[in-house]
């Protein structure tokens, strides 16, 4: 008699309460979701931590699964997002702790590569979208045959092999742009090797009992996560899971980030429309002693209108500013008007038809930005408004000298401690026609007259 599948295991859990097939259900993906929380917090006794939260949310939730829907890719994405807002403040630290694991106790059937991989899977992995994501955990985070996965998708083998092959190709350009260059076919067996290992012995029966008494067995620091888990997963399922391959990024890089029309707000000028509207912004900013900044930014925007597009207009048109593709390719741009109050015409290498979207970089410097106050402490305080057409992504994040004590932040902050320095981090979506406002003050370790 074959065993049941995980949809006939959870009617029988909503349906009867039935602790045998809850337990069942565990036992059979313990291991996926173990690892899935290891890789992000590199810390075994919270990643079991993660593994039990992740399980009782399964417990309150598993009734409202839709019979559609793929259990082990929703453990998937429950541990991955989960596992992040764990993480979130404490991400460079647990990732050094992370690798080293990795290192220390995994298959030796090639580390090199995994160790390139690994800190950065979840966060591609966040890129895919649901069926493709799905594909990938059935495929080589649970070893299924393409022809299980065809089945279990509801595909035909041919449609699923290229699903298969489509989200690789995914994860390999996600890897090729932070400079881990590597094959389709060995990124696939790499992962199939790796992904997924053995958690502890007493883990899914510890889980199982936690998520059997709704949270009541658990611990204070547990329920909190069971909490915040919630929260995330209501955002992500309205907004799209955006946030955690923000988190890796910044974990991958000592630089910051800001959105280029928020900067834009110190000087701010009447913008006629161009149809192009932002969908995306981030800058890097990194405060110097003097007050300004270094930075260097990302756009994304979306063309809106009917027309196809070729220019864009882009406020503060200052000299010091550069203007790129990703690829590091400098763009044309045209000055309007006259400094400060200036602006630019960007000329866009390729033509961005309606509902497609358009991407480049600035980077340079600003003066003027914290403004030293009769304490002598900086104070930044920029009201900034993005776009008026379309919700805007938008994550800044502002690294303090060297040094620097923080004495006051406003609230959509958030304060962590990278390679000796304070890093405040703003990530919000903004509705359209809508405005937001950062505020912190800060004190130098040496005056600056």
């Amino acid at each position: 008699m074959s065993e049941p599948d995980d949809q006939q295991l959870l009617r029988e859990f909503a349906e009867t309460n039935s602790e045998t097939a809850f337990a069942t259900l565990v036992a059979r993906h313990v291991n996926l979701v173990y690892s899935t929380a290891l890789r992000f917090s590199g810390n075994p006794h919270r990643a079991e931590e993660i593994t039990q939260v992740v399980f009782a949310l399964l417990a309150r939730k598993g009734g409202s699964l839709g019979s559609n829907v793929i259990l082990s890719g929703w453990l998937y994405q429950t541990a991955r997002l989960t596992a992040a807002s764990v993480v979130k403040s404490e991400v460079s630290r647990q990732r050094r702790e992370q690798e080293a694991y990795m290192q220390s106790s995994l298959n030796e059937r090639d580390p090199a590569a995994w160790e390139q991989i690994a800190p950065l899977l979840d966060a591609a992995m966040g890129r895919l979208g649901e069926t493709d994501r799905n594909a990938v955990v059935l495929h080589f985070f649970e070893k299924k045959t393409v022809r299980e996965v065809a089945a279990t998708l509801q595909l035909t083998e041919a449609a699923a092999h290229k699903r298969v092959h489509r989200a690789l190709e995914k994860l390999r350009q996600f890897f090729l742009q932070r400079g881990v260059d590597s094959s389709t076919a060995a990124i696939g067996e790499t992962i199939s090797a790796h992904s997924v290992q053995a958690a502890p012995t007493a883990l899914a029966k510890a889980a199982t009992a936690i998520a059997l008494a709704k949270g009541g067995a658990a611990a204070t620091s547990t329920l909190t996560l069971i909490t915040g888990a919630l929260k995330i997963m209501a955002w992500t399922k309205t907004k799209t899971a955006i946030v955690t391959g923000v988190i890796v990024l910044f974990a991958a890089t000592s630089t910051v980030v800001i959105g280029i029309r928020a900067s834009r707000a110190h000087h701010p000028v009447a913008e006629p429309s161009t149809g192009l509207s932002p969908i995306s912004q981030r800058m890097i900013a990194d405060l110097q002693p003097d007050g300004s900044i270094l930075f260097q930014g990302t756009v994304e925007e979306t063309n809106n209108t009917s027309q196809t597009i070729t220019t864009d207009r882009m406020n503060d048109g200052d000299s010091t500013w550069r203007y790129t593709e990703k690829s590091g390719r400098p763009l044309k741009i045209s000055k309007l008007g006259k400094q400060p109050r200036s602006g630019v015409l960007v000329t866009l290498t390729r033509a961005v038809r309606p509902g497609e979207t358009s991407a480049y970089v600035v980077e340079g410097k600003m003066d003027g930005i914290a403004h030293k106050n009769d304490m002598g402490e900086y104070e930044v305080r920029d009201n900034s408004h993005p776009g008026n057409v379309a919700e805007v992504h938008v994550m800044e994040v502002w690294r303090l000298p060297a040094g620097a004590m923080l004495v006051e932040k406003g609230d959509g902050l958030s304060a962590a401690t990278n390679s000796d320095r304070i890093e405040l981090t703003f990530d919000r979506m903004i509705p359209p026609n809508g405005s937001y406002f950062i505020g912190f003050r800060y004190r130098l370790a040496t005056a600056i007259n």
